[in-house]
């Protein structure tokens, strides 16, 4: 049904740059990510602890982006993806996990499944034009400056939201959950990330507007989503604004969400337990349309064509469970990235970051007092808030292949003073074309 709408919308289109488009295109892309968690003190453990034991763990994702365009300024795209992997721990004692692509895996066979398929539309206004590059799921082209883009389909909510140009993709650069996107940003997804819904963007010159709506899923982390539209979905509203600071460009981005779906308050589990005795459980309380809301503000900053600074600072309310990201209520993060142009390695990165994960006052006492999350649960908790480092480089080794080594360094794994820290190396070897 939405490509005939789309289809109703690009006969309205007006505007368009004139000048000639890539009709088609194929890129392909695949990510190997090994890693080794090495063992670490820990006074107590829970089931869903970080076990204090050597680990290993790997991941491997296969994607094809296949894009059309079907009409004047319409376009087509389809990605079929193929993952497997074994996480560290089950996926379990951490907010801010060690690999951006575990959660796409569903055990150690390989999965073939339909990662997108979405329609975009665009309506020029004018005002000059620029050129789109080629790249996954975005035909080459020429478009108007100011311009409405209409997204609608099945994507990831990340495809649009929070972009940032040195700490958004794990599969070329930080490999950590909280560095791909604001830690406490709970968009709707399903458990590979995946969900649907529309998102319509504004460009104008050095501004950018956009707002979207995406489908949750039927329970917290799970594949089934709720195609419910109007009764449980994530909202998000982001304005975006370039600039120029001592001649370098540079980005600023404001971001709120709402999300409305059938959770559970942790302070209701934590009264109900009060009552009956026992821990607290979040399965116990779950009740329809509850409500969850956040911030995040998120920046990049180009020092010199080699050299950018990246950092973002988020915040939900913490009253409700995590329904579709991860364990992180608060999260700052900050971080350099770095071009090998200086050595005569033009296509290396080397980058390093920095990240302060929390909880809110319900959250920590739900798990403090026993309490399971999807992902935290040892039993007990010493509060305090999960610290990481992390640092990588990416070695340019042959045409559109990357191998990279990365260091992690988690203090307070799961926030919990009484275990860690956490160290774990990967080595990821990505081509992309």
């Amino acid at each position: 049904m939405w490509i005939l709408v789309a289809g109703v919308l690009g006969l309205a289109e007006v505007g368009y740059a004139q000048d000639v488009p890539e009709e088609t295109s194929a890129k392909f892309q695949a990510t190997y990510v090994w890693q080794r968690k090495y063992p670490f003190g820990a006074g107590y453990s829970g089931s869903h602890s970080l076990t204090p034991d050597r680990e290993k763990s790997y991941s491997f994702t296969a994607t094809a982006a296949l894009g059309t365009r079907i009409w004047r300024g319409g376009e087509l795209y389809f990605d079929p993806e193929v993952a497997q992997g074994v996480p560290l721990s089950g996926l379990t004692g951490l907010g801010g996990f060690t690999n951006g692509e575990i959660a796409r895996v569903s055990g150690p066979n390989p999965t073939f499944y339909r990662a997108r398929l979405f329609a975009r539309q665009t309506w020029g206004f004018g005002g000059g034009s620029e050129k789109t590059e080629p790249d996954a799921n975005q035909l080459a082209g020429s478009v108007d400056r100011r311009r409405l883009v209409l997204t609608i389909g099945n994507l990831s909510v990340l495809d649009i939201f929070d972009d940032n140009a040195f700490s958004h993709d794990p599969r070329t650069q930080f490999l950590n959950w909280s560095l791909m996107t604001h830690g406490a940003y709970d968009y709707a997804a399903d458990a590979r990330g995946y969900s649907w819904g529309l998102a319509l963007e504004y460009l104008s010159e050095d501004w950018r507007l956009r707002a979207g709506r995406f489908i949750q899923p039927k329970e917290p982390n799970q594949l089934a989503l709720d195609s419910r539209i109007f009764k449980h979905y994530g909202d998000q509203i982001e304005i975006e604004r370039a600039y120029t600071l001592a001649e370098q460009p540079g980005k600023l981005r404001f971001l709120v969400f709402r999300n409305v779906a059938r959770m559970a308050r942790y302070q209701d589990a934590l009264d109900l337990a009060a009552q009956t005795g026992g821990a607290p459980d979040i399965n116990a309380v779950r009740t329809d349309e509850q409500v969850k809301r956040g911030f995040g503000f998120n920046f990049e900053q180009e020092i010199s064509p080699s050299v950018g600074l990246f950092g973002r600072a988020n915040w939900a309310d913490g009253q409700t469970e995590t329904y579709a990201f991860t364990e992180i209520d608060r999260s700052l993060s900050g971080g350099v990235s770095v071009k090998g142009g200086t050595l005569g390695r033009p296509q290396d990165t080397l980058g390093i970051a920095l990240v302060r994960n929390s909880l809110s006052t319900a959250h920590r006492d739900y798990l403090a007092a026993g309490g399971l999350g999807f992902f935290l649960g040892d039993g007990a908790l010493n509060y305090r808030p999960e610290d990481i480092l992390e640092a990588y480089y990416s070695l340019n080794v042959a045409k559109d292949i990357w191998l990279s080594a990365d260091f992690q360094r988690i203090s307070n794994p799961g926030y919990n003073a009484d275990r860690g820290p956490a160290t774990v190396v990967s080595a990821r070897l990505h081509y992309g074309f």
